[in-house]
């Protein structure tokens, strides 16, 4: 493998281009252009890309114990030195890249990045394991918005809609891995409720987020408000059985809760202002 292909793996690419693509699809639509557009993208980036990094090389001896070939420090593919100083990087860049849109969204994008690493050390392993994705999804939306111009409040129901989302994610998310971390002594949340709770808990969440998209809002639910929640109510159980009946990694639920969240800001943003 290449290394910068290794490197990229490192990163968990997947989730984090999805919540990148997010919120510049919500940035777009609450009124970035150009610029400011850019920043928003970059700063969200690297975030990103550091809390992906900074779990990989925290992970990397309890991926080498567990035989996790598919992750590229445990495969020697790329050194784990190499994935660590990239992570602490990225932590950095992610507020540098804000500070063109104001200190507000400066703070925010910080926090956002501190919690996302505060999941990886120490909470990961602690019944508060749902705790920093609750914070950090909650703190990017609201970054998008206090990063326009004149920083205007985020609407509570955004913030709420993405900290659902968050939480869902987070129990989604561990599915994959509970074997694993059973094996080297992880005890999140959902290590704790085990799998099946794990999976009610990822879908009633993301439902309850769907939901507060659609009535959150000023006004009666839109057509596209209506459609979310269509969307949830049919792929989310989808997700949800066929992760049920999977063999070796279940990640159809993951999955299932990111096409959820990436449609559910296309309809957002396609039934007029985002704020």
């Amino acid at each position: 493998m290449l290394r910068p292909l290794a490197l990229l793996r490192s990163s968990h690419p997947e989730p984090g281009a999805a919540v990148t693509v997010a919120m510049s699809l919500l940035a777009f639509g609450a009124g970035h252009r150009g610029v400011r557009l850019l920043c928003v993208i970059l700063s969200v980036a690297a975030s990103q890309l550091a809390v992906g990094w900074v779990n990989d090389w925290l992970d990397a001896d309890r991926d080498r114990r567990t035989g996790r070939l598919d992750k590229p420090i445990a495969s020697g593919a790329v050194a784990g030195r190499t994935v660590g100083i990239s992570g602490l990087s990225a932590a950095l860049a992610a507020p540098l890249a804000a500070l063109a849109l104001g200190a507000p969204a400066t703070v925010a994008i910080a926090l956002a990045t501190v919690f996302g690493l505060l999941y990886d050390w120490p909470l990961k392993s602690t019944p508060l394991s749902v705790l920093p994705y609750l914070v950090a999804f909650g703190l990017l939306p609201a970054f998008v918005v206090v990063a326009l111009p004149g920083h205007p409040a985020p609407p509570a129901w955004l913030v709420a809609a993405a900290a659902l989302l968050g939480a869902g994610a987070h129990f989604a998310n561990v599915l994959p891995d509970l074997d694993d971390d059973a094996a080297t002594g992880i005890r999140g949340l959902p290590h704790r409720i085990g799998a099946g709770a794990s999976r009610l808990a990822a879908a009633a969440l993301l439902l309850a987020a769907t939901a507060t998209l659609v009535l959150g809002p000023p006004g009666a639910p839109s057509w596209s408000g209506w459609a979310a929640g269509a969307v949830a109510a049919v792929v989310l159980p989808i997700g949800w059985y066929a992760t049920r009946r999977a063999r070796g990694r279940p990640v159809a639920l993951f999955r299932a809760v990111i096409g959820v969240a990436l449609i559910d800001v296309l309809l957002l943003i396609s039934s007029g202002p985002v704020v």
